[in-house]
């Protein structure tokens, strides 16, 4: 029963101080910029005002919790593994750029 409410309490933000992660050089969270559709901000405006949550905390729910089935589908069979097993390959150069606002269309990928 307390696991069920701390695995709550966690997902809503509301974890006791002994369940919540102090962020320190070792897992200091890193920031990336997407463009999204207008339509999308919108609606994740709306889900933030609602709950009082910022907008980054949906996108991250999102993201964490999905990053599983878009791995599946475009990571190759030997590179999934190795990410399951906690070996994470170093990047490969892709041709594109990592650059926040490329020249790169994500179309054109």
């Amino acid at each position: 029963m307390l696991e069920k409410y701390c695995e709550i309490a966690i997902a809503n933000g509301n974890a006791p101080p002994e369940f919540t992660v102090r962020r320190s050089a070792e897992n200091k969270l890193i920031v990336v910029a997407v463009r999204i559709d207008p339509q999308i901000e919108q609606r994740l405006r709306l889900l933030a005002e609602t709950t009082g949550r910022k907008q980054s905390f949906f996108l991250q729910q999102m993201i964490e919790r999905g990053i599983d089935a878009i791995e599946e589908t475009w990571l190759p069979h030997e590179t999934l593994g190795q990410v399951r097993s906690g070996r994470m390959p170093l990047s490969q150069p892709s041709g594109g750029t990592s650059d926040l606002f490329g020249d790169i269309a994500d179309d054109e990928r």
